[in-house]
């Protein structure tokens, strides 16, 4: 995909754009910001225009249609093995970029997960950060800039991404055939990411929302049976569970805000249930669900066990 096919970024593209255009390109730049955001489409369009060779892909080469396919054969991959990168990821990273370029001038490597890095991976890595095989490029993506190893962090040029305003994520969707007011809904849910935004644009998705906020506004200490059921159906799906905290999280946050005297708020379209379970809790008790909801989040990324976390915040978020 080259550049003018991705939303927001324009700070970041237009550095990555200086640097092709002097063609003093480093070895290794880190790419840090939120998880979904778009990291990785701005990392492959980089090494598309670098392959290129023009100010970006043309998508029309074989090199760029390549790319596009996911099967350029001088491009690889490195994820996450489980809660790390591990040692044996990176010798056989070392092993692939030791072999000189199939068809472009370099190989290029993107790394989704500099911060998941153990201490014994993250120093296998160092020597060919510092002095990569051939020339390579290699471009790691961190969601949490504070947990990449400083060594790491070091011998690499960075750059930093923030998520993209709702306003350019309700317009995307819009211009993708998605209705106004689920576009708003979902831009505002989205917390910058448009992959996480197009997740929530189905009605399944919308009316499951509107359960899941219902079910959680009905939990009651008085009633330990369904509040523990709540948790229990996240038990195994770490992922929906975010997406779901991230729903209540605006739900309450749109609470408080009522409570306050504020108009600004996210679920407009469940107006008549903000406005009755905003007049059952106090001020408090909103406060002190908001805050549990930000633990629980950290806590799933940190990979503490889902249904515990979540029971944990049925708990703090019944009355």
């Amino acid at each position: 995909m080259p550049f003018r096919g991705i939303a927001g970024h324009s700070g970041p593209i237009a550095t990555i754009r200086r640097i092709l255009g002097s063609g003093r390109v480093a070895h290794a730049y880190l790419f840090s910001g939120p998880e979904g955001i778009g990291k990785k489409k701005v990392a492959t369009a980089f090494i598309e225009a670098l392959f290129c060779g023009k100010a970006e892909g043309c998508g029309e080469c074989i090199s760029c249609r390549k790319i596009l396919s996911g099967n350029h054969p001088d491009i690889h991959t490195l994820e996450p093995d489980g809660q790390f990168i591990k040692v044996d990821q990176v010798r056989g990273l070392q092993k692939d970029l030791s072999y000189r370029p199939y068809e472009a001038l370099r190989k290029a490597c993107i790394i989704d997960g500099a911060d998941r890095f153990n201490l014994s991976s993250g120093n296998s890595l160092l020597k060919t950060l510092e002095e990569p095989p051939g020339n390579a490029l290699i471009i790691l993506l961190a969601t949490n800039i504070d947990t990449v190893l400083p060594t790491i962090r070091s011998r690499c040029q960075q750059l930093s991404f923030s998520g993209v305003p709702v306003e350019e994520i309700a317009g995307f969707l819009e211009n993708n055939g998605v209705d106004a007011d689920i576009a708003r809904v979902a831009a505002s849910l989205a917390e910058g990411s448009i992959a996480r935004a197009l997740s929530l644009c189905s009605e399944e998705i919308m009316a499951e929302r509107s359960e899941v906020i219902t079910t959680a506004c009905n939990l009651s200490l008085k009633n330990m049976i369904d509040l523990f059921s709540f948790g229990e159906q996240f038990d195994k799906d770490r992922e929906k569970t975010l997406q779901i905290i991230g729903i209540l999280t605006s739900f309450w946050r749109d609470m408080l805000h009522l409570a306050s005297g504020s108009s600004d708020l996210v679920n407009s379209d469940l107006s008549t249930l903000l406005e009755r379970e905003t007049s059952r809790r106090s001020r408090e008790a909103l406060l002190r669900g908001l805050d549990q909801l930000g633990k629980t989040r950290q806590a799933l990324l940190r990979n503490a066990n889902v249904r515990l976390s979540m029971d944990v915040l049925s708990m703090q978020l019944a009355i």
